[in-house]
C-alpha cells in the first residue's frame, strides 16, 4: 500500500497534448452505418453468457511502474479470460500514450490469452489514445490495432438477440445535433424488440461522483452529460435497459440517474485515483484502491452484474473477492 501511495504522490496524472485536438479531426468517412455494425449470432451464445467490462489498463513497457501497475495490470488479464467472457468491453485508455506503437505491442503480447480463447474485444477511445502532437497517426495506431474498427470512433455490436452493445468516443462532441448523438439516436430507436439490454461503453463518464478536493478535472464534461441528459430521455420510451459504463477515474462507482445505470469500471492498472463518495454513489466502499472489472452474466428475466476488486495488490498472490453485485431485470413489455 505505501508504493502505491507513493505512487499516487508522483504521478502527473495530465498527459500533455498538441494543438490539435482529436475533436477536431474531420469526421467523414469515419461513421458506422445504420444498424449494427458487428453481429453475434445465437450461434455463438451459450447458456447465460458473461460480458466483462473493463477500463484503463494503460498497456505500456512492463518497466514502467509509476503510470500503471503491470503486475496487477497482467493479472487482471488472466482473470477476465478466466472468466470465459463472449465480449470485453474496453473503456479506454488501452495504452499509456496513443502515439507509442509499442504500447500497442504490449497490448498484444499482454493479451494473448484472450485471442487463444478468441474472446470478441469492443474498445472505446480514451484521451490517453489520443497523446501526442499528432492525433490523425494516434488514430492510425488504433486502427492498426484494432484493424476490424479501422475507420470508424463508434460503432456497435448486437450480440444474440438479446444484448447490444455501443462503444462512443467521448473525445469526439455528444451535444445535441452532433454526428455522434444522432447517430446514437438512430441506433437507439431502431432496436430490435427482443434486445432487452444495452451496455454502451466509452471513457470520460457522464455520471460520477463530484470531487471537490482531488482529482476535480475528472468531473463530468458538459459533453458527457449531454449524453446523460438524453438518455434520461429515451429510456421511457425504450424497451432496452440501459447500462453505460465509463472509465477515466481509476476507481469503481455505481450509480443511477432516471433508471439508467451508470458505472465507472476504470480500474484495469493505472495508477488509482482516490474518490470522495457521495450519497447517490450506491458503491460506499472505505476500500482501496480498487484494481476492478465488471462481469455480466445474461439471465432468463435480468442481467445480473459483480464487481471484482483485486484483495491486495501488493500481496504474493493476488486474487479477487467479489465487493459489488446487483440485477438490472428486464423491463416489461
Amino acid at each position: 500500500m505505501k508504493k502505491i501511495l507513493s505512487c499516487l504522490v508522483l504521478f502527473l496524472p495530465s498527459i500533455g497534448f498538441g494543438q490539435t485536438r482529436a475533436s477536431d479531426l474531420p469526421l467523414s468517412g469515419l461513421l458506422s452505418q445504420p444498424g449494427p455494425t458487428f453481429t453475434i449470432s445465437d450461434s455463438e451464445i451459450a447458456a447465460d453468457p458473461v460480458f466483462i467490462a473493463c477500463g484503463d489498463m494503460r498497456f505500456t513497457d512492463p518497466k514502467n511502474t509509476t503510470a500503471t501497475f503491470p503486475r496487477v495490470r497482467r493479472y487482471l488479464v488472466s482473470q477476465v479470460a478466466a472468466e470465459k467472457p463472449l465480449a470485453i468491453l474496453l473503456n479506454g485508455d488501452v495504452p499509456l500514450a496513443g502515439d507509442n506503437t509499442n504500447d500497442y505491442v504490449v497490448y498484444h503480447d499482454e493479451t494473448k490469452p484472450w485471442r487463444d480463447a478468441h474472446l470478441h474485444v469492443f474498445p472505446a477511445l480514451g484521451n490517453h489514445e489520443f497523446h501526442g502532437n499528432n492525433p490523425q497517426q494516434d488514430l492510425e495506431n488504433w486502427w492498426n490495432a484494432f484493424p476490424e474498427m479501422r475507420n470508424r470512433r463508434w460503432y456497435s455490436a448486437q450480440i444474440g438477440k438479446r444484448v447490444y452493445s455501443i462503444s462512443l468516443d467521448s473525445d469526439t462532441s455528444l451535444l445535441t445535433d452532433s454526428d455522434q448523438q444522432k447517430w446514437l439516436v438512430q441506433q437507439i430507436s431502431g432496436l430490435a424488440p427482443t434486445i432487452d439490454f444495452v451496455i454502451i461503453s466509452l471513457h470520460h463518464p457522464p455520471v460520477a461522483d463530484i470531487q471537490k478536493h482531488i482529482e476535480v478535472d475528472h468531473n463530468p464534461r458538459p459533453n458527457e452529460i449531454a449524453l446523460r441528459d438524453l438518455l434520461s430521455s429515451l429510456q421511457p420510451n425504450t424497451h432496452a435497459q440501459l447500462i453505460i459504463s465509463a472509465g477515466h477515474i481509476h476507481n469503481y462507482e455505481r450509480h443511477v440517474v432516471d433508471n439508467v445505470t451508470y458505472l465507472v469500471s476504470g480500474g484495469g492498472g493505472a495508477v488509482p485515483y482516490f474518490v470522495e463518495r457521495t450519497p447517490d454513489d450506491l458503491y460506499q466502499s472505505v476500500l482501496f484502491p480498487n484494481f476492478n472489472y465488471v462481469k455480466f452474466t445474461l439471465g432468463k428475466d435480468k442481467l445480473h452484474a459483480t464487481m471484482y476488486r483485486v484483495v491486495n495488490p501488493e500481496a504474493d498472490q493476488l486474487s479477487v473477492e467479489a465487493k459489488d453485485q446487483f440485477d438490472i431485470p428486464v423491463k416489461p413489455r
